[in-house]
């Protein structure tokens, strides 16, 4: 049996990753099989949960592949660590304690690792994100910032973890020497949890607290989590004032999240706080483009015909990564088939994603919501008044009905009390230029689009 896992580890070593492999498998203890189930003990329930969640697949898959027929597994919790591949042999001296080979560890057995793929260089950078972008080039430099934290926060799919990597990436690059740790929220929760159970905080303190640079992902995962929270407290605190740089996403503003404490939320916002827009048409286009360029290397020949981007760009606005999976799609089909890609192929290709991308979404609905959320009449929305409180309001329904709809610009006119196509538009630019530098009215849309997508 015990070879049995050890072949199944080595495969999961190359679709998971040695990483993960050492932090979340290598911890489990392989107890054998009853009918076509495979049984395992682990340390804490944490780990075993987290198995359960994100690997249970893998570890099917592969002890099949290694010769058992497994159909589910089982996890039971003992509080027994077993031994590490690492660990040395009952009858070999231990050189160091287990302390001390936590505290020697290096930063890159520690961080998560980086997609290769998530670079500066290949970062489409549009409206909706070019201040996200400029602030993370800033720190990726390495030199003095008047912003600590980077607390970079948006939606599914709009390039905050992609800016995490390229910083990552870029520091490392320039600054060999500095220990630059990147780990994600639940990864930081794990180490803390298994630090008390070990009885190791003090190492656990020194090993985060002597980084040069800490970026911590989807922080919003430690709502809730007050021992955790405490500690990221502290933690915090200590980096910021040694001076060091201090880099975070979540998927909400810092004082959106529910459950976290307000002294966190306080020093979360202490900072530079950016909100990574929804796309639009041409940061969509743009990223559509950068995408062919690469997929054209590996599909060398194909042909796209034209409008096919402009067509996707339109369609798709969900977010950035149903967006390129869409692409590769596409590229990957139109291989199988040698045909070109042409809008015919396109619908076929993709008529799931076409379907579930269809703007349902009214002109009046849109008006409706944005009128509730001024506390203004809807009539206003279409009548003659002027006055900021009505203006202002009713642009911004205009910029969301451009947006989230399909409708022209002399439709949306049409809906707007008979306004002129050259109106709806100057509305459109207005809001475009006030929401760059008016974080307020930035957060407004951001809450209404959220609302009407949803």
């Amino acid at each position: 049996m015990n070879d049995i896992w050890g072949q199944a580890q080595e495969s999961l070593a190359a679709h998971i990753g040695k990483h993960n492999l050492t932090t979340w498998i290598a911890p489990l203890t392989f107890q054998g099989t009853e009918g076509h189930c495979a049984n395992f003990a682990a340390p804490t329930r944490f780990i075993s949960d987290w198995v359960r969640r994100h690997y249970a697949e893998q570890i099917q898959a592969a002890l099949n592949a290694a010769g058992l027929e497994v159909r589910q597994l089982a996890f039971t919790v003992s509080p027994q660590q077993p031994p590490r591949a690492d660990a040395p042999a009952d009858d070999a001296p231990a050189k160091t304690s287990p302390a001390a080979s936590r505290r020697a560890a290096p930063v890159d057995d520690i961080s998560a690792p980086l997609d290769s793929r998530f670079t500066f260089d290949n970062f489409v950078v549009g409206k909706p994100n070019e201040l996200a972008h400029a602030a993370a080039r800033r720190v990726a430099e390495g030199g003095p910032v008047t912003f600590n934290p980077l607390f970079l926060y948006g939606g599914v799919g709009l390039g905050k973890t992609h800016l995490m990597h390229a910083i990552a990436a870029e520091m490392r690059a320039r600054q060999p020497e500095a220990r630059v740790l990147y780990l994600s929220a639940e990864q930081f929760m794990y180490r803390f949890v298994q630090a008390l159970r070990d009885r190791a905080i003090m190492d656990f303190k020194e090993m985060f607290r002597t980084v040069s640079v800490l970026m911590v992902d989807d922080v919003q995962f430690i709502a809730g989590k007050n021992s955790t929270q405490e500690e990221f407290f502290h933690t915090f605190n200590a980096l910021v004032d040694q001076g060091k740089q201090i880099v975070l996403s979540a998927d909400r503003a810092p004082g959106e999240i529910k459950e976290m404490e307000e002294r966190v939320k306080s020093r979360l916002q202490c900072g530079l706080v950016v909100d990574l827009h929804p796309t639009d048409y041409e940061l969509r286009l743009g990223i559509l483009q950068n995408k062919t360029d690469l997929l054209r290397a590996q599909y060398p020949g194909l042909q796209i015909a034209t409008g096919v981007l402009e067509f996707l760009a339109h369609r798709i606005t969900s977010n950035v990564r149903v967006l390129e999976g869409a692409l590769q799609r596409l590229f990957a089909f139109a291989s199988l088939v040698g045909r070109e890609i042409d809008m015919d192929l396109t619908h076929d290709c993709l008529i799931d994603i076409l379907r579930s991308s269809d703007k349902k979404l009214s002109i009046e609905d849109i008006q409706r919501r944005v009128a509730e959320h001024y506390n203004i009449k809807l009539a206003d929305m279409v009548g003659p008044r002027r006055t900021r409180t009505v203006a202002r309001p009713r642009q911004i329904a205009m910029y969301l009905a451009k947006q989230l709809t399909t409708r022209s610009l002399p439709e949306i006119g049409r809906r707007f009390g008979g306004r002129d196509h050259t109106t709806i538009m100057h509305g459109v630019r207005k809001i475009e230029e006030l929401a760059a530098d008016d974080h307020g009215l930035a957060e407004d849309i951001r809450l209404l689009r959220r609302a009407l997508e949803n």
